[in-house]
């Protein structure tokens, strides 16, 4: 089982939710955050400028079986690019156990 954490902009999120879809994860977690990037450069909106280095984003954390990562990090990757600076990052981790509290199921049964 691993963890995949993703950092998206959130104009992309429903393109990547229903491209996880797709591929059949059908549950993760999602929350907004404020980061720091490397853009330095800052946009100006009807005269006034705005930092770009602070951002909006959208985390993701999915946890799937071994057989989903790839397909998992495909799908993030072909909807989440907008070939720019600040398209995200996507992290990839183990995970040692998982239990379904309702049954006390574990491994990676209790992710279905």
């Amino acid at each position: 089982m691993k963890k995949i954490e993703a950092i998206i902009r959130k104009s992309k999120f429903k393109e990547v939710k229903e491209a996880l879809h797709q591929v059949e994860v059908n549950f993760f977690s999602y929350w907004d955050v404020t980061g720091v990037g490397n853009e330095k450069e800052g946009h100006v909106y009807r005269g006034i400028s705005y930092s770009t280095s602070e951002i909006q984003r959208r985390f993701l954390s999915i946890v799937v079986n071994d057989a989903f990562v790839q397909p998992t990090i495909e799908a993030i990757l072909k909807s989440a690019a907008t070939d720019s600076v600040g398209d995200g990052k996507i992290f990839v981790l183990p995970v040692e156990e998982a239990y379904r509290i309702r049954t006390g199921e574990k491994g990676e049964t209790s992710l279905n």
